[in-house]
């Protein structure tokens, strides 16, 4: 059970919201200003937050900026949700540092399987053994198969591929990916993460289907890939 905070000014979207979320479980308080919310955060933090982006007082934006700039709450889990359709604001999303992005409307159990992945992605990750569908990857063994056979991987590979499956349906940004597993910054290293990419869905052959490419933004393993 988490404690989730969602920031949403629609109350019909909001009361839909705290349902789903109370009925799986986790404790909600929800807020229709950023102003209300941002003296919440500073009483308590909560464990996630659903953060709309069109606020009467507040943008979304310079929220989730305030919230990353500061320590208590720089690692604070956020998955931002929008009426705007246009890629732009998925990319400013992700860049302004929210960990997931969801567009209006989705559905109930699109809104319980994000908030459950990314919950899953905050907590100490303990595990050596990561699995998606059929692929299986052994960090302490460093071993990769798919249904069974092994799969030869270099390096950067296996931790590309374990930064994805460690995080099942997120979608990374290619910032985020450098980040992590080349330790470097983005800027002019995009062709870097896709040709590592494209390398890595080849050795996994029919499995590769599951690594899905978010155009203008990254990459995310799905566990269910779209048709």
């Amino acid at each position: 059970m988490a404690n989730i905070y969602i920031v949403e000014d629609d109350s019909s979207i909001l009361e839909i919201e705290t349902i789903a979320l109370k009925s799986s479980g986790h404790e909600i308080r929800g807020f229709d200003n950023g102003g209300d919310f941002m003296k919440a955060v500073a009483d308590q933090a909560p464990d996630l937050v659903i953060l709309d982006i069109m606020l009467p007082d507040m943008d979304g934006f310079d929220i989730l900026r305030n919230l990353r700039n500061n320590k208590a709450t720089k690692r604070l889990p956020v998955i931002m949700v929008t009426a705007k359709t246009a890629e732009i604001d998925l990319v400013r999303g992700l860049d302004s540092g929210a960990d997931d992005y969801m567009k209006k409307p989705f559905s109930v159990i699109e809104l319980i399987t994000r908030v459950k992945a990314l919950l899953r992605r905050a907590e100490p990750v303990d595990e050596s053994i990561f699995t998606v569908a059929d692929i299986v990857l052994d960090d302490v063994r460093h071993r990769v198969t798919v249904a069974g056979e092994p799969v030869p991987m270099t390096f950067k590979e296996f931790e590309l591929l374990k930064y994805l499956m460690r995080n099942p349906n997120i979608v990374l940004s290619r910032e985020k990916i450098m980040s992590h597993v080349w330790e470097m910054d983005f800027e002019g290293e995009s062709r870097t993460v896709d040709m590592h990419i494209k390398f890595i869905r080849k050795k996994l052959g029919a499995a590769g289907k599951h690594i899905r490419t978010v155009r203008n933004v990254g990459y995310v393993i799905d566990e269910e890939p779209e048709a």
